[in-house]
């Protein structure tokens, strides 16, 4: 999964189970001297499904009350319908603990995950993708520049192919998120953002002419083939069918012509290669000093000579008058596997802020493009 509207803020995308545990947010531990405000009090137990969530009376709360405020003041919203609205949303506890940080016992491991995404029953679901959607593959190609098997690629990690496209509410998951995100360093930034994407859903539909109700997603809110959150849907969506709607829901064609024009607005330039394969001098010597090129955040912005006289040394000859991010994917106690990237690859970077997921997107869709030929 992941969310596209600062992408990879989650890292839905990243498509991994993390463990369960139960936690009460320092917030909800503060209302408790606030009779008839407590939000955990409110809470009861309607269903034993994690997707079906528990009932959470979200109105009474004092910040959702603010929102739906704001709601009516900014956006023009009937306070009525939306208090309504919200006495019917549920909290999803199972969004909270997904949302939770990993814990840190594994070290990451890049061929452990490459071989989820870029495996047989995925490359051969998108050759039948590419095959049957050939022609409006080519049209988002030529009208936005992103190569057929980057889209191909991107759909595929994302729900491999609408296979796999989330099973809970939006409005319950971005809602839960949005008031009672877990206790990370990130958290208040985190429910800024996903308030934000709770008031692109309520917009988005009320655009649409749908109960928002009806939005199906991942635990994110993510909605889709291409897994948009809602902010994504409205800003970047294309109605590319020609039906007179964006549907990313329903229409694969509306999804290939998004997601192509949602790197072309990132970044993506026509022609550019992606990746070099290369590797690292064990030169400790002053002149070799290509650790300074690590994680130095998501875009190229070093001279190739730069670079070499670094320690970097390409496995190929690649183009010396554009820019390079170094790419470290590393392999638990294996050794590291580095990429030069270029503005295309850090693209991709902005679907999801992960080396791996990009990485994932190329090979796959190299791996489709492939297959499709023999």
């Amino acid at each position: 999964m992941s969310m596209k509207s600062t992408p990879g803020l989650l890292t839905a995308a990243q498509l991994c189970a993390l463990a369960l545990a139960i936690a009460v947010s320092p917030n909800l531990l503060a209302q408790q001297n606030n009779p008839g405000k407590t939000a955990s009090a409110k809470i009861r137990k309607a269903s034993s499904t994690a997707d079906d969530g528990e009932f959470a009376n979200f109105a009474d709360w004092k910040e959702v009350s603010s929102f739906i405020d704001q709601m009516v003041e900014k956006n023009g919203f009937d306070r009525n319908e939306l208090v309504a609205m919200f006495n019917k949303v549920r909290y999803v506890d199972t969004a909270i603990q997904l949302m939770k940080p990993a814990p840190a016992s594994k070290p990451k491991n890049w061929a452990a995950y490459r071989a989820r995404f870029v495996e047989p029953v995925r490359i051969q679901a998108g050759v039948d993708f590419w095959n049957t959607y050939a022609d409006a593959l080519g049209r988002a190609e030529a009208q936005y520049g992103v190569p057929a098997e980057i889209i191909v690629g991107i759909i595929g990690v994302e729900t491999v192919y609408g296979r796999n496209v989330g099973s809970f509410r939006v409005m319950d998951a971005i809602t839960t998120l949005a008031f009672d995100y877990p206790n990370t360093p990130t958290r208040e930034a985190r429910m800024t953002f996903f308030r934000g994407e709770l008031e692109s859903t309520l917009l988005y539909a009320r655009e649409s002419g749908i109960d928002p109700f009806t939005l199906l997603g991942s635990y994110a809110g993510a909605i889709g083939w291409p897994q948009f959150m809602p902010s994504s849907i409205r800003q970047y969506g294309v109605d590319f069918d020609g039906k007179g709607k964006i549907d990313l829901r329903n229409s694969p064609v509306d999804a290939i012509g998004s997601v192509a024009h949602y790197l072309a607005e990132h970044g993506w330039k026509t022609g550019l290669p992606i990746v070099f394969p290369a590797t690292l001098s064990t030169d400790t010597s002053a002149e070799n000093r290509w650790q300074a090129f690590i994680g130095q955040g998501l875009e190229a912005r070093f001279p190739l000579d730069e670079l070499i006289a670094a320690g970097v040394v390409p496995g190929v000859v690649p183009p010396n008058d554009i820019r390079y991010g170094l790419i470290d994917l590393q392999n638990g106690q294996n050794p590291a596997e580095y990429w030069l990237g270029t503005d295309n690859f850090f693209a991709i970077t902005q679907y999801n802020r992960s080396f791996f997921y990009a990485m994932s997107v190329v090979d796959l869709g190299r791996a489709v493009r492939v297959a499709r030929t023999q």
